[in-house]
């Protein structure tokens, strides 16, 4: 009897991208969004569990490095409000601990409102009745809008109670399985403060060495950790704003065509990623997801510099530059060039481009179906690439990148089901190998692409922050501060703490996360929210430098109008 050969196995990498702004006014002002802490309670402590629950998985994390320092500084509240009680650097946790009382002001007490309606209903608070029917006390007969004229008549212990069952609602599934939470999801009663201290001993614990979880898991060789320069800008629109006529030539870009010093400011967010990412994992990263995989040539280049050997972008980057390389860009032979590293020019940074359709198969429709379902249909769409690669499996790699957190709220039980029924299919497939990014790059040999075309995982180019006329303002707002901080700085008065201070609140500005919002495509509230955030941050960089900010600074860039059922969080990669 002959033993069955094993057969090919197709190379997978499975990247979640870890990612929140900068939430906090100035550097160390009160956070005005709480999505740091809400994430991490509900989607890194899964995330990590997962993975912890099935060794034999391999993937990728990527964390943005002012992410890990908003989560380091949250486990500090934690534990000194805990310890001492000392005030949290966030109002909606002030009010959660009873460090601040219930707001008397009408207008405040709406805000907090529509703050605890900022979850997925169907999911997060329709499935906890007494969450729903606060709810329901605060909201007119249609269900949407606030009963202004009712708040009137609702009690401090009716907020108390809106504000603990929010935070319960954002538990992370991993967390409503501990008894303390369990008993607090029981109550069917008030929330006095002994309960309230209960939930935030819950929050602090889950906190509590929830950054050395991937850094063990990295070191048992499990997952590769990545990351994504300082304070995530779109790093080709630093090095060159023209950059975005790459995959639309006619887009209207701001009045200004280039950004000041932007290659030595690039270089300054991959300095201060790496020290702040090797500071809190304990590693140096192989690899580099720049912001929303934006990619150029000139930024493989400076990733060169930092000895950098892999980074990656969306599909629609892949197709452009096979067309600009006078290559074909659809048929299967063709996208049997997308399941391999790329080799651009004489750059040293391979580039891997991610399956759009499979990526977005778990970000946006795998939550509709039934959980082992949707794992199985991804593990077949997998199993069919791999038998038309057949015996070539071992040198493809499938890349499939996507948000870690924002997706999971859509999901019953937080994607809970869904994730384990994924990683047992993966990790037990006999045609799949899961690997990492940085294993890819020694099992799959890098195809040369003579042509980068630059643009971003999303639609394949930059127009999600720039081309729009706000958009395209908030840039100019961004380049004439800058222009003020070269001047200043060019002056060569400033003490080493100042400049550093003043560096790292640039780098605030610099992020791509504002330019996201603004535009008519978003709900108004959020875009409101980062709009009033992105000018406060550029007002207190002329604060830093004695300047006067301009008066455009108090006018409004942007108002959406687009809805949103969960205003406030991104969802990205949807190509």
């Amino acid at each position: 009897m002959t033993d069955t050969p094993t057969p090919p196995r197709l190379n997978l990498v499975l990247c979640w991208h870890m990612h929140q702004p900068w939430y906090r006014e100035s550097q160390d002002g009160d956070y005005r969004l709480p999505w740091v802490y809400l994430h991490a309670l509900k989607d890194y402590v899964d995330m990590a569990a997962h993975l912890e629950a099935h060794p034999q998985m391999r993937c990728v994390v990527n964390f943005t490095p002012v992410l890990l320092e908003q989560l380091a500084d949250y486990t500090a509240q934690f534990r000194r409000h805990l310890e001492t009680g000392q005030r949290f650097a966030d109002p909606f946790l002030n009010l959660l601990a009873g460090v601040d009382p219930i707001p008397t002001d009408h207008e405040a007490r709406v805000d907090v409102v529509n703050a605890c309606r900022r979850a997925h209903a169907p999911l997060m608070i329709d499935v906890h009745p007494r969450y729903r029917d606060l709810l329901s006390m605060a909201l007119a007969e249609d269900g949407k809008a606030v009963d202004r004229q009712h708040l009137t008549y609702l009690s401090d212990q009716f907020f108390i109670d809106l504000i603990t069952w929010y935070h319960l609602a954002w538990l992370g599934h991993s967390l409503t399985h501990l008894a303390h939470v369990k008993e607090l999801l029981g109550h069917d009663a008030s929330f006095g403060a002994t309960a309230r201290r209960a939930l935030l001993e819950i929050m602090r614990d889950a906190f509590e060495g929830l950054i050395e979880r991937y850094a063990k898991l990295a070191r048992s060789g499990q997952i590769e950790l990545s990351m994504t320069p300082f304070g995530h800008p779109i790093v080709p629109l630093l090095l060159d704003i023209n950059s975005m006529r790459g995959a639309q030539p006619e887009a209207e870009g701001p009045a200004e065509t280039d950004y000041p010093g932007g290659l030595e400011r690039a270089r300054w967010h991959m300095r201060e990623g790496l020290r702040v990412f090797e500071q809190h994992l304990q590693c140096r990263p192989t690899g580099v997801w720049l912001s929303e995989g934006g990619v150029s040539e000139a930024a493989l280049r400076m990733l060169d510099e930092f000895g950098i050997r892999w980074t990656a972008s969306g599909e629609g980057v892949w197709r452009n530059s096979r067309t600009l390389s006078g290559l074909e860009s659809h048929g299967e032979d063709a996208r049997r060039s997308l399941f391999s590293p790329h080799a651009v020019n004489e750059c040293k940074a391979v580039t891997f481009f991610r399956d759009d359709g499979l990526s977005d198969l778990i970000g946006f429709e795998y939550q509709q179906w039934n959980a082992r379902d949707a794992a199985g249909d991804f593990t077949r769409h997998l199993d069919n690439i791999a038998r038309h690669l057949g015996d070539d499996c071992p040198q493809h790699v499938v890349s499939v990148v996507l948000d870690g957190e924002n997706a999971w709220e859509y999901y019953p039980d937080n994607a809970f089901h869904f994730l384990g029924a994924l990683y047992e299919g993966l990790a037990s497939s006999e045609l799949l190998e899961p690997i990492t990014f940085t294993r890819a790059l020694e099992a799959c040999p890098a195809l040369p692409l003579k042509e980068l075309c630059p643009g971003s995982w999303v639609y394949g180019s930059f127009s999600t922050w720039i081309g729009d006329p706000d958009k395209n303002r908030a840039w100019d707002l961004l380049i004439e501060a800058k222009k003020v901080f070269d001047r200043i700085v060019g002056q060569g008065q400033l003490d080493t703490e100042h400049q550093s201070r003043l560096e790292r609140q640039l780098a605030i500005c610099e992020g791509s996360d504002w330019f996201w919002w603004f535009g008519d495509h978003n709900p108004a509230d959020s875009v409101n929210d980062f709009d009033r955030l992105y000018r406060q941050q550029l007002k207190h960089l002329y604060e830093m430098l004695g300047e006067p900010a301009p008066p455009s600074l108090d006018t409004p860039i942007s108002s959406g109008g687009g809805e949103a059922e969960n205003s406030g969080t991104m969802r990205r990669g949807n190509g």
